[in-house]
């Protein structure tokens, strides 16, 4: 089975600021896609997505405060059973997003939170 990063995310206290600072210092365009404070960029890379979005909880009670990479997958279901048959937690169970696919997020052994996502067909490169 094979994953390959398709999106990261950074997280930001103050999202306006931290909007000003990636557009001067790497030249993004950041466009509001989804809930408030949620933008996307595709300057990044060809087939990887930038986010920029609110610091949040994945883990419960610790904020994320680090770049949160999302791999995508070709069956998220085979994906989360390697994932609990080597050891991972399941923080967020498969999560829908409409037009996208399907998400979840896990933590690897080491405490790194991770997501996996099955983009769907129009997505998938």
């Amino acid at each position: 089975m094979t994953a390959h990063l398709r999106h990261f995310a950074i997280n930001a206290d103050d999202v306006p600021r931290a909007k000003r600072f990636y557009e001067a210092v790497f030249g993004w365009t950041f466009t509001p896609w989804g809930p408030p404070n949620f933008y996307q960029t595709r300057d990044v890379g060809e087939g990887l997505i930038g986010a920029l979005q609110g610091r949040r909880e994945l883990s419960p009670g610790v904020k994320t405060n680090a770049l949160e990479t999302t791999f995508g997958v070709e069956d998220l279901a085979a994906t989360l059973a390697a994932l609990e048959a080597a050891g991972a937690r399941i923080l967020m169970p498969r999560v829908r997003i409409e037009g996208v696919g399907d998400l979840i997020y896990f933590q690897d052994p080491e405490g790194n939170i991770i997501g996996a996502m099955q983009y769907d067909a129009e997505r998938a490169t």
